[in-house]
């Protein structure tokens, strides 16, 4: 009986993931087209903003490379820096290996869609046939509508006699923000925030350009370290 009921009210929820993978798609995407212009002003080409769209997928770090070049860092710092903010990634990766269970090519393809969004839509739910899907789902959802919108955005940029005219430059700063408020739940969270901003606007008037991100970085992975020693550890979801 209870496995019928299960099989009963699979399909609902299965159309449910699937709405939720959409809409982030959606959401996302257009912070997509604000990367692809972004790329196009500090001095990237259509193709250049499309391979670090297809090949590094992952929001921040795009940002962070972007930026950092067009303050006129080295491209040394610009990687130093994307990676740094990507090692959350590696992190959600860990969490999920025990869900996933994936091997061989779906393994390679899986780490390439593991981001924040597809990560935290398959965590927050304790069904693991719930959680792979809206993994597979948002992550797939996310890559498409995010690839596709740094296409029109790169072109749209560049077909625009004064892209900088629309205030693409102020860009960058507004998408970091818009990722990380809806993370700031808790002290431990704005006090790694705050540390790593009062770093970053110590250091920009000393350091060169693109080191006072990576000083920041710094600095939050300490403080949140710090923070997650006072914390009891948490044990896998989903089990063995």
């Amino acid at each position: 009986m209870g496995v019928a009921v299960v099989d009963q009210e699979w399909p609902k929820a299965r159309r449910a993931v699937l709405a939720d993978a959409a809409g982030v798609g959606v959401a996302v995407g257009a912070l997509g087209l604000s990367f692809g212009a972004l790329a196009v002003v500090s001095g990237f080409s259509v193709w250049q903003a499309c391979a670090l769209s297809l090949l590094m997928f992952s929001g921040a770090s795009q940002f962070a490379v972007i930026g950092v070049l067009a303050a006129g860092g080295g491209a040394f710092t610009g990687a130093a820096t994307a990676t740094l903010l990507g090692v959350r990634n590696a992190l959600y990766g860990l969490n999920l290996s025990s869900l996933l269970r994936v091997r061989g090519l779906r393994r390679l393809f899986g780490a390439q869609l593991v981001v924040d969004e597809s990560s935290a839509m398959a965590l927050v739910r304790d069904d693991p046939r719930q959680a792979r899907l809206a993994f597979w789902a948002t992550g797939t959802s996310v890559f498409v509508f995010w690839n596709v919108a740094t296409l029109v955005g790169a072109f749209g940029a560049q077909v625009l006699p004064d892209p900088e005219a629309l205030g693409l430059d102020v860009a960058a700063p507004a998408a970091f923000l818009a990722l990380l408020m809806p993370r700031l739940r808790d002290r431990r969270l704005w006090a790694v925030a705050v540390a790593a901003a009062a770093t970053a606007l110590l250091t920009v008037p000393v350091l060169p350009a693109g080191l006072p991100v990576l000083a920041a970085g710094l600095v939050a992975v300490v403080v949140a370290l710090r923070g997650r020693r006072d914390r009891p550890g948490a044990g896998h979801r989903w089990g063995r």
